[in-house]
């Protein structure tokens, strides 16, 4: 049962093509903090813990508070270092050479999670799971001093690394664990652990998990395990998501509110819409699309602003269908979580433009939640992540439309030609 919720919006900011970003004093410093306030009080708070988004990285000064930037995942800024083994350096350790040579006398450069838990608890503190994204950074013995050099770093600089689910500190008295991250967090209470299941999180990025039973290698994809013994998540990220969504609405203006954009969209031509690409910024798995910049094709004489939502919405259906086809698994579902399930018309365009029910998730805050089972295991109140799966549950189930269902499948025949 929650017994407290609170939401402090920051916005995404893109200064430059290629660029997003954070105000990270505003979004990682004083956000939690305002947060745990409005939450402190609301019950007896038993343990916390933080989830952000990986990579993330900025600047603070001696008192911990950021100065510049947040930098975070698919940020230009990310470059991966020549000479440096390949797999992770990409974004994180990039991240981390930019604001050395920009900020050569930061008292520390912490991620998302290290900032919140020094503005909660004065811990410097990082989980090693999440630290996981600064590889090759990171070694057995933690983090590796030569490459700090290389980059311009000294170790004091980054964050104090924490294993497990140990307290890193306390908030008066609250024991507070080291982080983690959000992907995981929301996986850990989605409740979708069957093989076919397909899990989509509809936060500023789409993220698509397709359930295994076995590691699968497929070209264009991610494979990373599960939570749930014995399988396994095929799948990756895309801007479909709330990125491409809140620039179409930037443009656009907000869609009429409740009823009366049920009642436009219902009103459509099914067959008549044009179609986008969303890759307004580049795209993380090539599966997702290879387009440097977004695109609108089909758009008539005829077409109206309501045309252009639906058609927007629908896009983040085809990367779903296009990430389910490439990993080759039979799907049986879509679970839906995140801030994107309050928005009915995605959910319904996300089973139209699949073909599979959507079961939406009755906590839109999934990553929040995630975070406060894994705070359970912190508190000594849980001995296996997941178990967060009890906590799973379904708001309600989206079948498709079988007006839509046709014209929908000719847009994603389209919708592949262009992005294979």
């Amino acid at each position: 049962m929650i017994v407290a919720r609170t939401r402090r919006p920051h916005e995404l900011r893109v200064p430059g093509p290629g660029l997003l970003e954070h105000d990270a004093a505003e979004a990682w410093h004083r956000g939690p903090q305002q947060a745990w306030r409005d939450v402190q009080d609301s019950g007896d708070p038993q343990a916390a813990c933080v989830a952000a988004m990986v990579p993330s990285l900025t600047a603070v000064d001696g008192r911990g508070v950021p100065f510049g930037a947040g930098l975070l995942y698919g940020d230009a800024r990310g470059q991966a270092i020549a000479g440096l083994p390949p797999v992770g350096n990409e974004e994180w350790v990039g991240f981390l050479r930019h604001l050395a040579e920009l900020h050569p006398t930061a008292a520390g450069f912490w991620p998302a999670q290290t900032v919140a838990n020094h503005t909660l608890a004065g811990v410097a503190a990082l989980d090693t799971a999440t630290a996981l994204a600064a590889l090759p950074l990171l070694g057995g013995a933690g983090w590796d001093e030569a490459l700090c050099s290389q980059i311009g770093v000294r170790l004091e600089q980054l964050p104090r690394l924490v294993a497990g689910w140990e307290p890193a500190g306390d908030i008066d008295g609250v024991p507070l664990g080291a982080g983690i991250v959000d992907g995981l967090a929301e996986l850990t209470v989605a409740g979708a652990a069957e093989v076919g299941d397909v899990i989509v999180n509809l936060g500023s990025t789409l993220l698509c998990w397709i359930v295994s039973d076995r590691w699968r290698e497929v070209d264009g994809l991610w494979t990373i395990p599960h939570v749930a013994p014995d399988r396994c998540l095929v799948g990756g990220p895309s801007n479909a998501g709330g990125l491409f969504w809140d620039r179409v609405r930037a443009i656009l203006g907000d869609p009429p509110a409740g009823e009366g954009f049920d009642a436009a969209l219902a009103a459509l031509d099914p067959g008549d819409l044009p179609l986008w690409l969303p890759s307004i910024h580049p795209e993380r798995t090539p599966v997702a699309g290879s387009a440097p910049t977004a695109s609108l094709l089909g758009l008539e004489a005829t077409h109206r602003r309501v045309h252009l939502y639906r058609s927007a919405l629908e896009t983040a259906g085809f990367v779903v269908r296009r990430h389910i086809h490439v990993a080759g698994i039979t799907p049986r579902r879509i679970v839906a979580t995140g801030g994107g399930t309050a928005v009915g018309p995605w959910m319904q365009a996300l089973a139209d433009c699949t073909g599979l029910a959507v079961h939406v998730g009755a906590v839109p805050e999934s990553a929040a939640l995630g975070a406060a089972f894994a705070a359970r295991l912190v508190a000594g109140l849980e001995t296996d992540l997941a178990d967060g799966a009890r906590w799973a549950t379904t708001a309600r189930s989206v079948e498709p439309d079988t007006r839509w269902t046709g014209p929908a499948e000719d847009r994603y025949r389209r919708f592949e030609t262009l992005t294979g």
